[in-house]
C-alpha cells in the first residue's frame, strides 16, 4: 500500500514536471510574436520606419529609390531656418511682390494667403508654410535667410544651404533645386533620407510644436500698421493625433502623387518614417497607419 502511494506520487511528481515543462514551453511561443510581427504590406511605392529612438531600421520598400517629395521639401526648408545662428522667432518680415507675383507663376499652389506688404514674424511663416503648407510662406522664409542682393539670388542662395545641411546629416540620395518642393527638374529624395531630415528637425521644440499643431490664427501688421487677422492655417495633416501621431509634413502633386513624412509616441515607443508615392490621399493614410501600428507592435 505504502509501495502504491510512492509510486502515485512519483507519477504525479512526473505528470506536473511534463506540465510545468509545457507552460515553459507555451511561454517561450507566445513570448515570440514582438520579433515575429507580420510586416505590412503597403500601396505607396517607396517606404521607411525606423525606432525613432535607437534609430534602429523597421521597415523598408525601395528606402533608398529616389523620388519626387513635393511639399515635404518643406521640412527641410524649416530645418535650415532653424539652423541659423542666433534666430530671433519674432523677427518680422515683410512680403514682397516677389511672393505674389511667384504665386501667379506657379499656378497658385498651396498657400498660406500671405498679403503683400504686410509684417509677418519667423515664427508665423513656419506655421504658414507647416499647417496650410504655403509656398508664399517658404518664399518668404527662403528670401530672408538666403544671401544675395536679390530675391532670386537670396532663395537660389537658400536651396544651396538645403543641399548643403543635406549632405550634413547624411542624406546621399537628396538633392533639392526649390524650398517648397515646386520641382524644376531635380528636386528629388528617398524615404529613408526623409526620415533622418524628420529625426534631425523633431530635436528642435519649435519644429515639433509647430507640426503637432491642428489650427493656427496668425495676427500680422499691415502697411498702415495696423493688425490684420488672418483666417486660421489649418494642418493638411489628417492624422495627427491619431495613435499618438505627432507630424510631421504631408505632400502632394500631380508626378509625386501622396506623400507623407510622420512621427508618433505611444506608451514611450517612438517610430518615425516616410512614404512617398502613394497612389492617393486614402492610401496613403491607410500605408501609414499600417506602419505605425507595425512599428509600435515591434517595438513593444
Amino acid at each position: 500500500m505504502i509501495t502504491a502511494t510512492k509510486g502515485l506520487r512519483v507519477r504525479r511528481a512526473a505528470a506536473v514536471a511534463v506540465t510545468t515543462g509545457a507552460v515553459l514551453v507555451t511561454g517561450a511561443l507566445t513570448a515570440a510574436p514582438a520579433q515575429a510581427v507580420t510586416a505590412p504590406s503597403i500601396t505607396a511605392k517607396g517606404g521607411y520606419l525606423m525606432n525613432s529612438a535607437t534609430g534602429t531600421t523597421l521597415f523598408t520598400k525601395a528606402a533608398d529609390t529616389k523620388r519626387l517629395t513635393a511639399s515635404t521639401t518643406k521640412i527641410m526648408t524649416a530645418k535650415v531656418v532653424l539652423s541659423q545662428s542666433n534666430l530671433n522667432l519674432d523677427t518680422k518680415v515683410t512680403i514682397k511682390k516677389e511672393v505674389s507675383d511667384y504665386m501667379v507663376r506657379k499656378g497658385y499652389p498651396s498657400t498660406a494667403h500671405l498679403i503683400v506688404g504686410d509684417k509677418v514674424t519667423v515664427r508665423q511663416l513656419l506655421y504658414g508654410m507647416m499647417l496650410p503648407s504655403g509656398c508664399d510662406a517658404a518664399m518668404a522664409l527662403a528670401d530672408k535667410f538666403g544671401s544675395g542682393t536679390t530675391v532670386s539670388a537670396r532663395t537660389k542662395s537658400f536651396i544651396g544651404k538645403m543641399n548643403t545641411m543635406a549632405k550634413s546629416l547624411g542624406m546621399t540620395n537628396t538633392k533639392f533645386d526649390s524650398f517648397d518642393g515646386i520641382s524644376n527638374g531635380t528636386n528629388a529624395s528617398t524615404p529613408r533620407d526623409l526620415t533622418k531630415l524628420a529625426r534631425s528637425v523633431m530635436k528642435s521644440s519649435t519644429f515639433k510644436t509647430v507640426v503637432k499643431t491642428k489650427s493656427y490664427t496668425a495676427k500680422t501688421i499691415t502697411k498702415t500698421g495696423a493688425t490684420r487677422t488672418m483666417a486660421a492655417w489649418k494642418n493638411t495633416n489628417a492624422l495627427l493625433g491619431w495613435n499618438g501621431t505627432l507630424g510631421i509634413k504631408t505632400g502632394s502633386g500631380t508626378e509625386a502623387k501622396y506623400c507623407l513624412v510622420f512621427a508618433a509616441t505611444m506608451n514611450g515607443e517612438q517610430v518615425m518614417g516616410a512614404v512617398l508615392t502613394a497612389s492617393s490621399e486614402a492610401n496613403r493614410t491607410a500605408d501609414v497607419k499600417k506602419l505605425i501600428n507595425y512599428g509600435y507592435a515591434r517595438i513593444s
